[in-house]
């Protein structure tokens, strides 16, 4: 649906631009992470934080973050190192990985934090797959 939006420009007359609203659809994916994370407790606005880690994490690599490895993800975290983000970004990355390759993924990678961490999860990610 097209709308417009005005605003006055230098000469102080009022102009409308049109433009798209832009219809988003969200993955399969990022609907699962979203359902688990709610599953699990957690505030909205952490929810909101860790959706765009991972999208930032997907934009990195131009492709789905259930198609990386382990060693790529790797990669990603040790980048933002390199580049110095703020120790707080650099968690909220790190954990909203953590939660999509261990709960939502079930994958119980080394690098985000250890299999006792991530193992129960991968079963239970497993169980719900099976029945």
């Amino acid at each position: 649906m097209a709308e417009g939006v005005y605003f006055v420009d230098a000469t102080g007359r009022e102009k409308a631009r049109w433009h798209q609203r832009k219809e988003t659809t969200m993955s399969p994916l990022r609907a699962r992470m979203i359902e688990d994370m709610t599953l699990a407790g957690l505030a909205a606005g952490t929810q909101q934080v860790y959706v765009q880690a991972v999208y930032h994490l997907a934009a990195h690599y131009r492709r789905s973050p259930d198609q990386l490895s382990e060693e790529e993800v790797r990669a990603y975290l040790l980048d933002l190192r390199k580049r110095g983000v703020a120790r707080g970004t650099f968690k909220v990355a790190h954990f909203s990985l953590r939660f999509l390759y261990c709960q939502t993924l079930g994958l119980a990678w080394d690098l985000l934090g250890g299999k006792k961490d991530c193992l129960a999860a991968a079963e239970a990610v497993a169980a719900r797959a099976a029945g």
